[in-house]
């Protein structure tokens, strides 16, 4: 089963930035449309950022013009910048397919946890 280990986040000031790492367990990784997810405590889970197989992105209008999603098919690697963050950015970090239409796969990784404060 594919495997999906995020990295990257941290605590954080308002406006600073971070940059997320997801790195998935397979070499068809270039032909899925993946996207990155976030879930605050009590809340559910909603898709952030999406980057289709030939390098479309789409993003929740709450980080539109903040967030830059990107991959790297040579490594297996999703990418999430997040520039400007607000303390309403606070979550945990997943990434999955996703986007247009893509089904998530059922495992997921162990996220990793963003926190934006002063």
């Amino acid at each position: 089963q594919v495997q999906l280990v995020e990295s990257g986040g941290n605590l954080v000031q308002p406006g600073g930035s971070l940059r997320l790492s997801c790195v998935v367990s397979s070499a068809i990784f270039r032909s899925w449309n993946m996207a990155w997810y976030r879930q605050a405590p009590g809340e559910q889970r909603e898709l952030v950022a999406a980057i289709s197989r030939r390098g479309t992105t789409n993003y929740t209008d709450s980080v539109k013009g903040r967030f830059t999603i990107s991959r790297d098919n040579a490594k297996n690697t999703l990418y999430l910048q997040m520039n400007s963050l607000k303390p309403r950015d606070a979550a945990v970090y997943y990434c999955n397919r996703g986007g247009w239409g893509a089904s998530e796969f059922p495992n997921w990784g162990q996220g990793t946890q963003v926190t934006v404060s002063s």
